[in-house]
């Protein structure tokens, strides 16, 4: 099996955020390059002063995340998630990919992405499948390109999920960090009249209108946005979806409330479940009820409402 490595240089103040960011992408095959603090470690941890002079001369004011990534695991994915939400944590990132085995990486990992059937209504079709049987079910045809959401991982999955359960004909959908769009197509699939989608990659905006297009949505219906929610977002939705990472939830959760009304729900996935209180209090906090919650392979998903 060919793996892929994932390389990404950050500064040394920013190591603990990015290798929380980088476990969500990928919980295993993870070890950080930190030199910053060389000779305190030695002492502490071998009780020695004497260090090899190689490792002296290493880089001190950055620290190295190295992933190793199997293809069914979508590597192509990973590396634009975590540069997206890199990008929007304010962190400055390098990110280097190389195939073990020398292979165009960013299309092998195509052959282990397959039709999934979701919830009861929806079925994701990557566009270089054929599905001869929907059984009935809202296809929704995805590219990802070089944007987060494909639907194979735990948090998208749990966001699409919930989608299938919450929307209801004639609903509105506004989603925060939208990536490749699919939280906002299949909104429109399940009967939703308009879909607004934000997100400060441009990359990933090109991906989701690409995408919308695809599926047969385009302006009015299906808006992409480039920027962030407070400045480029207006109006009320019935259905709110940010499926990002657990600080920014409670950074934009406050925000988030000028675009609900009283029977306006507001789904966060991306939370590992080792920060799910932390969010469930500061959502309380904020103003909301938590209605559902739902957890899958160390990632949990809230449904929320307007207290």
């Amino acid at each position: 099996m060919q793996w892929t490595e994932v390389n990404i240089s950050v500064g040394v103040k920013d190591i603990e955020l990015a290798e929380s960011i980088a476990i969500m992408a990928v919980p295993y095959g993870i070890y950080v390059e930190d030199y910053s603090d060389l000779e305190a470690q030695a002492l502490e941890i071998a009780h020695i002063d004497l260090i090899d002079e190689e490792l002296l001369k290493k880089e001190r004011t950055k620290a190295i995340i190295h992933l190793y990534i199997s293809p069914e695991d979508n590597p192509a994915e990973a590396v634009a998630f975590l540069s997206e939400r890199y990008s929007a944590e304010g962190i400055a990132h390098e990110i280097q990919s190389v195939s073990r085995n020398d292979e165009d990486w960013a299309n092998s990992w195509k052959a282990y992405f397959k039709p999934m059937e979701i919830g009861n209504r929806l079925l994701i079709r990557p566009l270089w499948e054929n599905v001869e049987d929907t059984h009935g079910r809202a296809v929704l045809n995805i590219e990802p390109g070089a944007a987060f959401g494909t639907g194979t991982h735990n948090t998208t999955r749990l966001c699409l999920e919930a989608l299938d359960r919450c929307v209801k004909p004639g609903n509105t959908l506004l989603d925060i960090g939208c990536g490749s769009g699919i939280l906002s197509i299949a909104a429109l699939l399940l009967g939703a009249t308009k879909a607004v989608a934000v997100d400060i990659d441009a990359l990933a905006v090109k991906t989701a209108v690409a995408n919308g297009v695809e599926n047969g949505f385009s302006e009015p219906e299906f808006t992409v946005i480039q920027g962030n929610l407070a400045d480029k977002v207006s109006g009320k939705y019935s259905v709110i979806t940010a499926n990002i990472v657990a600080d920014a939830i409670i950074a934009l959760a406050p925000d988030a409330l000028k675009f609900m009304d009283d029977a306006s729900l507001f789904i966060a996935s991306g939370i590992i479940d080792l920060r799910a209180d932390e969010v469930i209090t500061a959502l309380e906090g904020d103003g909301y009820k938590i209605c559902e919650r739902h957890d899958d392979g160390g990632w949990v998903c809230l449904v929320c409402k307007k207290i």
